[in-house]
C-alpha cells in the first residue's frame, strides 16, 4: 500500500539508508510515497542513474525580468506583477532568444525533513546555450530545493544563442535527492586526499596524476582531436529555430563555425559569443559517487563555463577499464575577450557519495546520449 507523505515532511524509515545522493532506485520510492508527485504519469525516460528529469507543464508566462520570490511570496505572486503574456505549451510553442519564460513544470515536491534537492539544466539544454534554472516558492537561490520543501516546482527558461520550440513534457532540466543524516554521518564532497587516494585504486582520468583543488581539476583541449584537428565550436548567430524535441533533426554547419587548433595551442573567447569546447582529460565516474562542474575561481578569468554540470555514476566507463569520455565545456566570456591556451585550468569537477549504487549505470540506460563523448554537440545535431 502507498504511504502518504507527513505533510509535517517527518522521516520516512524507508529512505533511512546513508547520507548522500539518491540513486534511481531510491527516487522511484520518493514516488511511489507521493513525496514526487505529477498529473501525469513520471516515465522511466525520466529516471536517470542520479537524478530525475522534469517535464514542462502547460503553461508558460514570459516575463519582463527574472527573479526569485524571498522569504515571504510564491511564484505565483511575482508573476502576477512580472508576466506579459500566458503561452499554450500543449501544442508547442516557440521561446525567443533574449527573452525570459517562467514554466511551472508537471512534478511537484512534498519532501520529508531529511532530504533536499539541486537542480541543473539537462547537457543538452546546456549546450543549445539556453540558461535554465529551477525556482521554488519563498526561495533567495536558484536550483536548489530546501529539506522539507513542499510546493510546485517552476522552471526559468532564458535562450542565449537559438530560439527553440518546447512543448508540454519537454526536458530541460533535472533534479539531483540529497539524503541527509547527523553532522556526524553527512556525506559531503569528496576531498582532495580522498579523490588521490581514489584516483591511486581506480583512475578518475586518464592523464596520470591528478591534478586536485578542491576537487578534481580540469584543463582545456586546444591542440586538436580528429584528423581536423578541431578544438571546438562557436555559435552561428542568426539561425533557424531547433526544435529540442528533433534528435538528429539538424546539421550542425547550419548553426555552429567549427574551431580548429592554432599552432601556438591559443583561442581568444569574443565577448558575448558561445563556444563548445572540450577537456583534455578523459574522465571516469566510479559506480559509488556522482560529479557536478563548477566554474573555476572566478579571479583566474572573464568567462563562465557549464550550464549543465552534473555527472552520472558510470560516465566515461569503457571496457579496457579506463577513463572514457571527455568533459564537454559550454563556454561564455563576459565583457572583455579572453585568451585561453592548450592545457589551462579551466574547471573542476566536485566529487560527492552516493547513498548507495543506482541500480543501472549510465551508458547502460536508453537515454545516455553521451557517453564515449569528445568533442560533441547536443543530441539534434548531425556532427560530420
Amino acid at each position: 500500500m502507498t504511504q502518504a507523505p507527513d505533510p509535517a515532511g517527518t522521516p520516512d524509515p524507508v529512505l533511512s539508508g546513508r547520507p548522500g545522493l539518491l540513486p534511481r532506485q531510491a527516487i522511484r520510492t520518493l514516488v511511489e510515497r507521493g513525496y514526487v508527485r505529477a498529473g501525469d504519469p513520471l516515465e522511466d525516460g525520466q529516471f536517470q542513474p542520479a537524478s530525475l528529469d522534469l517535464r514542462l507543464g502547460a503553461n508558460a508566462y514570459r516575463v519582463r525580468a527574472s527573479f526569485l520570490p524571498g522569504p515571504g511570496s510564491s511564484v505565483e505572486d511575482k508573476l502576477e506583477i512580472l508576466r506579459w503574456e500566458r503561452i499554450d505549451l500543449s501544442q508547442g510553442a516557440i521561446f525567443e532568444r533574449g527573452c525570459v519564460y517562467v514554466v511551472e513544470l508537471s512534478e511537484r515536491l512534498s519532501l520529508p525533513r531529511t532530504i533536499s534537492a539541486a537542480a541543473n539544466p539537462k547537457s543538452s539544454t546546456g549546450r543549445l546555450d539556453v540558461f535554465t534554472r529551477l525556482i521554488t516558492d519563498r526561495s533567495e537561490v536558484f536550483d536548489a530545493v530546501e529539506a522539507g520543501y513542499s510546493g510546485p516546482l517552476y522552471a526559468e527558461v532564458s535562450p542565449r544563442t537559438f530560439s527553440i520550440k518546447v512543448r508540454q513534457g519537454t526536458r530541460l532540466n533535472q533534479i539531483r535527492f540529497r539524503q541527509h543524516g547527523s553532522a556526524k554521518e553527512e556525506a559531503g564532497l569528496l576531498g582532495d586526499h580522498a579523490l588521490r587516494d581514489l584516483h591511486a585504486r581506480s583512475p578518475l582520468v586518464d592523464s596520470g596524476e591528478l591534478a586536485v583543488r578542491n576537487g578534481l581539476v580540469l584543463r582545456i583541449e586546444l591542440g586538436g582531436l580528429g584528423e581536423d584537428r578541431l578544438v571546438g565550436y562557436r555559435a552561428q548567430r542568426h539561425t533557424d529555430v531547433i526544435d529540442v524535441e528533433r534528435i538528429g533533426g539538424y546539421h550542425a554547419a547550419d548553426f555552429w563555425e567549427p574551431i580548429a587548433a592554432r599552432p601556438d595551442g591559443r583561442l581568444i573567447l569574443d565577448p558575448n559569443e558561445f563556444y563548445i569546447l572540450v577537456s583534455k582529460e578523459k574522465l571516469h565516474i566510479p559506480p559509488h559517487l556522482a560529479a557536478e562542474m563548477v566554474p573555476i575561481d572566478p579571479a583566474m578569468g572573464e568567462f563562465r563555463v557549464h550550464y549543465a554540470g552534473f555527472f552520472d555514476p558510470g560516465f566515461g566507463y569503457s571496457p579496457s577499464g579506463h577513463p572514457g569520455s571527455r568533459a564537454v565545456m559550454e563556454v561564455r566570456s563576459h565583457e572583455v575577450p579572453f585568451a585561453v591556451e592548450d592545457g589551462q585550468v579551466v574547471c573542476r569537477l566536485a566529487y560527492e557519495s552516493m547513498a548507495e549504487e543506482p541500480d543501472a549505470l549510465y551508458g547502460a540506460i536508453g537515454t545516455s546520449n553521451y557517453q564515449g563523448q569528445a568533442l560533441k554537440l547536443s543530441k539534434q545535431f548531425i556532427q560530420p
